[in-house]
Order: C-alpha cells, then structure tokens, then sequence
C-alpha cells in the first residue's frame, strides 16, 4: 500500500502531471498507484513515461530537460545532450556532487547497457570504506604490524 503522505511529498511543488508522475515513477511507485494518487488513468501514466520528456516545463536554469528532484532536493536523473563529436557535458552541480574539478577526470564502464561514471576521489572513498567493512574489528593495520614487530623483539631480546 503506497503512503500517499510520500507520494504527496514527492510531488510536491511540481506543476504538471507528466512532471508529477516522473518524480513518482522514479521513487519507485508502481503505475497504477500513480494514476490513482493523482486521479488519472494508467494509460495516461503509461504514455507519460514511454514517451520523451522534450516538452517538459521542469528545465531549470542550467539547461537540464526533464530532471526529476528528489525530496531531499539531489537531481537524481537528467537529460544530457550529446554532440556530433560524441562527447557530453556534465552540469556544474554534477561535477561537484561527483568531486571532479573542470578538467578533471572519470572512470567510466558499461553495466547492462547503463554507462556508469565515478570520480577517482568517490572511487578511492568506496573502496576505503569497503575495505573497512571487510577489516572489521582490525583499528588499524599498521599498529598491528607495529605491535607484532615489538613482541617479536621482546622474544628475541628475552630469548638471546
């Protein structure tokens, strides 16, 4: 059963239905639950969503056609234009929320037909923080070596 308190939420402040149900779909509400909520029928969301956002009235000023906002206000999903030489440019605000600097660089790789990019900064944080979670209950790597070192010395010192 969808909250209709979240779904009020996550329409909130957008105009138009398409707009509407984009952000809807994309929090994840199934179609049918949509239509209810706003009153309309499913075929009505279903053609919404199977067809392009071009004439969306939900561009902001930084030329992104058709972006939803989720609730906690982080663009989470844009329209990028590619130009004839293949190449697309990433808005200002997504560089920053991936931490890449104007000339800066990208690790890219296909994922079921999805390209996914990441920072090498963002890269480098999740691969730390997943190494912490794998090394649980180890503080500190070096100071157990260091420790190891300083027993094996006493031993050696005791024994010799």
């Amino acid at each position: 059963m969808p909250n209709p308190g979240h779904m009020e939420e996550v329409s909130k402040g957008l105009k138009t239905k398409s707009d509407k149900i984009r952000a809807l779909d994309h929090a994840g509400y199934p179609r049918a639950d949509i239509a209810r909520f706003l009153g309309i029928r499913y075929q009505h969301v279903r053609n919404v969503l199977m067809q392009p956002d071009t004439k969306s009235k939900s561009a902001d000023k930084s030329g992104l056609v058709g972006s939803t906002v989720a609730p906690e206000g982080v663009r989470t999903r844009m329209r990028l234009k590619i130009d004839a030489g293949g190449r697309i440019a990433l808005p200002p605000a997504v560089r920053e929320a991936m931490n890449i600097g104007e000339n800066g660089n990208v690790l890219a790789w296909l994922e079921n037909g999805e390209l996914r990019l990441v920072s090498p900064q963002v890269a480098l944080a999740q691969v730390q923080a997943l190494a912490r979670q794998l090394l649980e209950g180890s503080d500190s790597l070096a100071d157990e070596l260091i420790a190891e070192r300083r027993e094996e010395a006493r031993r050696e010192a005791k024994d010799g």
